[in-house]
């Protein structure tokens, strides 16, 4: 079903010499017509909030790729005007002993979605086909029989009523170079750069095999991997998010027409001369 929506990016004709204003001089998305064409994707995607409250819908999107590709910030592109209570992202951390031993999925389905939720993975159980495989902590025998395994357990899961979506975020060496380099002097990035991105970084290469063989084994037609471009980030979180709707089934629901009631009078309520603590207006 093809969503129709207003798509504020789309301007007039320009002159055949005239510099296209959606863009910047390195051909890159101005962030003007990205916030702009974002704000009509949010009121989609709140439209699709509303469907799956409505209809009970399950939803489930992946989200693998490259360090640095930008999965964080697309899931927030995503999320930032839906409720967190319908869209739920799970970023499981590094598993415990415990769940070393448990059956590999077993951690990762008790996170699939209820009736009326929309989950995110950001990294699933995919973990085991990249990180797992090219850093060591899965053996060879392991990872050939997740990739066995997984086609079927994601056949029983959209057998079971979820719609379940898959991207991998690519990015040019050159740009995650320049994505993880910043990560170093920036203090508002510390936490997204550790020691496993220090040790992944070297290994281009093995990961790229590993992405192969995983698409090779697991990129199905009832659950196939979408690629994603996003050296442009503004450019690749407004395709994902496009992708996402035109993949999905909703429809907004009919809203009767809201108005604001009227407010009580004061009455014999009288305001305390009571001594609140009142944070200082400060701009330093």
């Amino acid at each position: 079903m093809t969503k129709k929506y207003k798509n504020k990016t789309d301007t007039p004709a320009q002159p055949a010499d005239a510099p296209d204003p959606r863009f910047r001089a390195d051909g890159r998305l101005a962030r003007k017509a990205y916030e702009s064409a974002l704000h009509d994707l949010h009121v989609e995607l709140v439209k699709l909030q509303m469907w799956v409250q409505k209809t009970g819908a399950k939803v489930c999107i992946i989200f693998e790729g490259r360090d640095g590709a930008g999965k964080g910030g697309t899931i927030k592109a995503i999320t930032e005007r839906v409720s967190p209570r319908v869209f739920r992202v799970v970023a499981l951390p590094a598993p415990t002993e415990r769940e070393k031993s448990q059956l590999y999925i077993q951690r990762y389905v008790r996170h699939l979605p209820a009736a009326g939720e929309v989950v995110i993975f950001d990294r699933s159980w995919y973990n085991r086909a990249g990180v797992e495989r090219v850093m060591g902590f899965a053996t060879d025998q392991q990872v050939e029989r997740f990739l066995q395994m997984a086609p079927g357990v994601e056949k029983a899961i959209i057998d079971s009523g979820v719609i379940l979506i898959k991207y991998w975020l690519e990015v040019s060496p050159e740009e995650q170079t320049r994505r993880l380099e910043a990560r170093i002097d920036d203090g508002r990035k510390l936490w997204k750069l550790t020691g496993m991105d220090l040790k992944s970084y070297s290994r281009w290469y093995d990961y790229s095999r590993a992405r192969d063989a995983m698409f090779l084994a697991t990129d199905t037609a009832w659950a196939p991997w979408y690629v994603a471009q996003t050296d442009d980030k503004k450019r690749g979180r407004l395709n994902i998010i496009r992708h996402l709707l035109r993949h999905i089934p909703y429809e907004a629901p009919k809203r009767q027409k809201v108005e604001l009631p009227k407010r009580q009078k004061a009455g014999d309520y009288v305001a305390p001369d009571y001594p609140f603590k009142v944070i200082a207006d400060s701009l330093g």
